[in-house]
């Protein structure tokens, strides 16, 4: 059996002398104690150095990848191809079936060759002659920071550190430019106030002031180049009329000084911004058709890494940013939010408001997928962006036209918006609905009805009809009032002596009633007696 051993320095080919002691795995360490045991048990056949450090790192990377570099390619043609018949101990698999592939090599990897692969390293320098210590060890440091760097460099998960960089600080920038822009206009204000609301452009308004300087400069400077004519015409007028104090030459120095800072900062985050949409449509074409550049960037940023960004699932791609608000809605048991970063995109900002949250669910869902193909897919182009991107608009048309379809008829059918007509109504203000007292008032009828009494009276002589005010109506109410009380006694007496008259005609019927009764029954009495006697 033959073993080849992987090193720093380069290949090495060792011939198993004794393959029973391999038999047991558990005592093989006691067989590499010394390295007398160890010649014992393994010889070494070959060993091709490296040349140089270059050449160690391609062998290294090509092992990696489970690939065979050209070092090890030579090795194994020029001493294995020979035995054939043998078998070859590897420590890795893949690299195994790779060399079986190409070279029809039979490869053997087991517990026990692990084993034998560690004590071979436990007696490297004992096994490997001609190579002294000090240099294995230069070489395995040298390979160990060549290795290192060619990851970092070429590692898909560290190419969109340069993105999270990028992002962080043209926020920062724009902080800054904030803070500097607010302390000039501040500053400058106490010279020429005037300044400041003519031009609301915060780099124009910089740029005018590192130009003009004392605002008696103004009628002397050409601010054409960096203004419209009618806003310059405005600045020279008010510079005439300013209202501002005096400053020394010291102090707009230092005016102009800040200017120049805002200005170059400015200048650079323009060019940091367009340093970002390049890096963005190189490492994220699909995400960065979705939901642009920065939107994309932050999301990037805030999970870590574009592949970190690819795990999470829709549902957290939407909220991504609004976690503050998720876990106080949580235990406050009220409705979570909808959007986090993703609220900044163009589609999500063209929406309306009730549909906002439809929108950015769908945009998250397909965002997910669009940042998974990025960081997974092997093609670079953004196709499937852009596929995505028309369905989305075409969906969010047809939510946005959902309101005006008409309710009857099919349905389907757009309802017909009539041309827009401004017609001016020129309305007068009616001042009878100010007052609440009826229209017609009392006075007014009591007037037409004497004049329709004196209307009757030239007619017909008939009797005159009082009309009483209010207080002579309630009195003759109080006084019926009165006499309906005194009338309600008197009739419940006259009904008392009803009831007694009525039951005293009553006794005497009765009586008369009972009387003939009594006069019956005699005579029934009298005639039956005589017909007893007759018949007697």
């Amino acid at each position: 059996m033959l073993v080849l051993f992987e090193t720093a320095a380069g290949y090495a080919i060792f011939k198993v002398l004794d393959e029973s002691k391999l038999q047991q795995v558990d005592d093989l360490h006691k067989e590499f104690e010394t390295p007398e045991k160890a010649n014992k048990i393994v010889k070494l056949k070959h060993f091709e150095k490296f040349q140089d450090t270059t050449e160690a790192l391609a062998a290294a990377t090509a092992l990696t990848e489970g690939k065979i570099g050209k070092s090890l390619k030579k090795v194994l043609k020029k001493v294995v191809a020979k035995e054939a018949h043998e078998q070859l101990a590897i420590s890795d698999v893949k690299l195994g079936g790779v060399i079986k592939e190409k070279l029809d090599l039979s490869c053997v990897h087991s517990p026990a060759v692990a084993e034998l692969m560690r004590c071979i390293r436990s007696q490297m320098e004992s096994l490997i002659t001609g190579l002294p210590p000090r240099e294995i060890a230069a070489m395995s440091l040298g390979l160990a920071h060549s290795l290192s760097r060619y990851k970092l460099k070429f590692s898909p998960d560290k190419v969109d550190t340069m993105i999270v960089q990028a992002i962080s600080l043209l926020d920062d920038l724009d902080k800054e430019l904030n803070n500097y822009i607010m302390r000039c206009r501040e500053w400058y204000g106490w010279h020429f106030p005037e300044l400041g609301k003519v031009i609301t452009d915060n780099l124009a308004y910089c740029k005018a002031v590192r130009k003009i300087g004392d605002r008696t400069n103004v009628a002397t400077s050409d601010l054409s180049d960096i203004l419209p004519e009618e806003i310059e015409a405005e600045v020279k007028l008010a510079a005439e009329i300013s209202m501002g104090t005096e400053v020394s030459e010291q102090d707009i120095g230092n005016i102009r000084h800040l200017c120049d800072q805002v200005i170059d900062i400015s200048e650079y985050r323009t060019q940091l911004y367009d340093y970002l949409k390049n890096r963005m449509t190189a490492i994220a074409p699909n995400l960065t058709v979705m939901v642009g550049e920065l939107v994309g960037a932050r999301l990037i940023s805030h999970a870590g890494s574009l592949l970190n960004l690819a795990k999470h699932p829709a549902s957290t791609v939407q909220i991504l940013g609004a976690e503050k608000a998720l876990f106080r809605a949580l235990k406050t048991r009220k409705d979570t939010p909808k959007y986090g970063l993703i609220y900044h995109a163009s589609l999500v900002g063209q929406t309306t408001a009730k549909n906002k949250g439809k929108i950015s669910r769908m945009l998250a869902a397909k965002a997910a997928l669009a940042i998974r193909y990025d960081a997974l897919g092997e093609d670079t182009n953004s196709e499937m962006g852009v596929e995505n991107r028309a369905k989305l608009e075409a969906r969010l048309r047809q939510l946005e036209e959902k309101g005006i379809r008409r309710i009857s008829g099919t349905g389907k059918a757009m309802a017909k918006a009539d041309k827009y007509q401004h017609k001016s109504e020129v309305k007068m203000y009616d001042p009878s609905g100010d007052s609440t007292i009826p229209s017609t008032s009392k006075k007014r009828k009591f007037e037409e009805v004497e004049e329709e009494e004196d209307d009757d009276a030239g007619e017909e002589p008939e009797t005159p009809v009082v009309v009483k005010s209010k207080k002579a109506k309630k009195e003759p109410v109080a006084e019926e009032e009165e006499e309906a009380a005194e009338e309600t006694p008197k009739k419940k007496k006259k009904k008392k002596k009803d009831k007694k008259a009525e039951a005293e005609e009553e006794e005497p019927k009765e009586e008369e009633a009972e009387v003939a009764v009594t006069e019956s029954t005699e005579k029934k009495k009298k005639k039956k007696k005589k017909k007893v006697e007759e018949d007697e």
